[in-house]
C-alpha cells in the first residue's frame, strides 16, 4: 500500500519548485534507465490523473471536482473517490440515520453553524480536512485512515479485532477498492462485491438524485 503521507510531502515540494520540476520531468526520461523512468512517469501522471475507470457512473460524475478537490487538499483523487463511493455513491444530499451529510457523509459537528452541509464544495472541504487528519494519525496508511474516517481516531489505538463491525467492514471494502484504484486496474472485484452486498441500492438513489439515465 502506498505511503500517502510521504507521497503528499514529496508532491508539495515538487509543486513549490514547479518550473525546475517540469524541466526535470521533461528531460530525465531520456537519461534514466527503465526502472527510474517508471517512477518519473508516476510523477507526470499525478497532477491531473483521472480516477480509476471502475468507479460507478455516479462517482465518475464528480471526476473533475474530485481532481480539483484533490489538488486543494493534497489527497490522492482515487482515495477521495473510494471514500465517496462507500459513503454516498455520489449522492450529494443523502443523510444517514446517524446524521452524516452529503457526498462524504460528514458529521454535523465538523461544520460551522452558517455552512450548508450538503453543498458539494463545503462537504468536500470539511470531509477532506478530517481525512487529512486521519492520514496523519494513521501515519499515511490509507486503509487505516479510512477506518479512522468511519470510526474516529480512537480505533487506531486498538487492534482490528476490537474495532466496531461496521469499521472492520469499511476498512476491508475501502482498502481493497483503493488498492485496485491505486494500481490503475480497469475493474475491481471488491467494488462489484460491495455493490452486490447492498451498495447498489445507494447507487440507484444517487443516480436518481443526479438524474442519470440509469443506475451504475
Amino acid at each position: 500500500m502506498v505511503n500517502t503521507k510521504m507521497f503528499t510531502s514529496l508532491r508539495r515540494r515538487l509543486l513549490r519548485h514547479w518550473p525546475v520540476t517540469l524541466l526535470l520531468l521533461l528531460i530525465l526520461p531520456t537519461l534514466l534507465p527503465a526502472g527510474l523512468r517508471a517512477a518519473v512517469d508516476v510523477l507526470q501522471q499525478t497532477h491531473h490523473s483521472p480516477i480509476a475507470p471502475f468507479f460507478t457512473e455516479t462517482v465518475q460524475h464528480w471526476q473533475d471536482d474530485l481532481i480539483r478537490w484533490s489538488e486543494e487538499h493534497q489527497i490522492d483523487p482515487n482515495l477521495m473517490a473510494t471514500v465517496m463511493q462507500i459513503e454516498s455513491c455520489g449522492h450529494p444530499t443523502v443523510v444517514s440515520s446517524a446524521g452524516a451529510q452529503g457526498l462524504f457523509q460528514v458529521m454535523p459537528f465538523h461544520f460551522d453553524v452558517n455552512e450548508t452541509m450538503t453543498d458539494p464544495n463545503t462537504n468536500a472541504y470539511r470531509g477532506m480536512l478530517f481525512l487529512n487528519e486521519c492520514l496523519r494519525w494513521a501515519e499515511g496508511d490509507p486503509g487505516r485512515a479510512m477506518a479512522c474516517y468511519n470510526g474516529g481516531p480512537g480505533v487506531l489505538r486498538r487492534s482490528f479485532a476490537n474495532w466496531p463491525a461496521e469499521t472492520q467492514r469499511y476498512y476491508l471494502w475501502g482498502a481493497a477498492i483503493y488498492n485496485d484504484a491505486y494500481h490503475r486496474r480497469d475493474t475491481s472485484e471488491t467494488l462489484s462485491r460491495w455493490l452486490s452486498a447492498g451498495g447498489q441500492g445507494l447507487c440507484n438513489m444517487a443516480a436518481n438524485s443526479l438524474q442519470l439515465v440509469s443506475a451504475p
